[in-house]
């Protein structure tokens, strides 16, 4: 394994409250993991999943060990990252667990389907992508998951689900495209101009 761990020493500490708020800064696109099969599956919200390499497919995502899910990744060696499209906010919440559900009562008021892993994936989400665990890296409260993946599904929407400052936010192509054109964003055609 090629990984380095050095000790580095800090005047200053950075608060959980500083590093939160930095990340709020980053927005990031809002996916459901799943895991397990049967009525034994849970799932959560997310939005650290990132690609890792095309050759071969592989993704990651960081998982809290202290979340349902995560004893179900390690059981079984697989898991479900479904990328939310923006009508899907009511399924990201959901999978929060700020509500108290847990385990399958998640899932109940959506389509879902399996493939060979068992492992079940969202019916319309932007992407359904099955993975089996290559690797798990644990560090600190996260697990770094390295997914191989096994199968896609790709749906024709293309309105994604966001996460910024707090909120939840709606990303479309089409119609932000026409609002950078309005502004005269360079590379964007048409419009007014407005000095950035």
């Amino acid at each position: 394994m090629n990984s380095l761990v050095r000790d580095i020493a800090l005047d200053r500490e950075v608060s959980s409250a500083d590093f939160r708020g930095a990340m709020r800064r980053l927005t990031g696109g809002v996916s459901v993991i799943t895991a397990g099969r049967g009525r034994d599956i849970s799932g959560m919200t997310v939005t650290s999943v990132a690609s890792l390499s095309v050759e071969p497919p592989a993704l990651i995502a960081s998982v809290n060990r202290s979340a349902s899910s995560w004893p179900l990744i390690q059981r079984h060696g697989f898991f479900g990252v479904n990328i939310l499209n923006a009508d899907q906010l009511d399924i990201a919440e959901r999978f929060t667990g700020k509500d108290g559900l847990k385990g399958a009562e998640r899932f109940a008021g959506a389509d879902w389907f399996t493939r060979a892993s068992g492992v079940p994936l969202l019916s319309g989400a932007l992407a359904a992508i099955e993975c089996e665990v290559e690797e798990a890296i644990e560090r600190h409260s996260h697990a770094i998951v390295i997914g191989r993946v096994l199968d896609v599904a790709l749906s024709p929407r293309s309105a994604a689900l966001a996460y910024w400052q707090g909120q939840y936010l709606a990303i479309d192509r089409d119609e932000d495209i026409a609002k950078m054109a309005e502004v005269g964003l360079p590379g964007f055609g048409g419009g007014r101009r407005r000095k950035i």
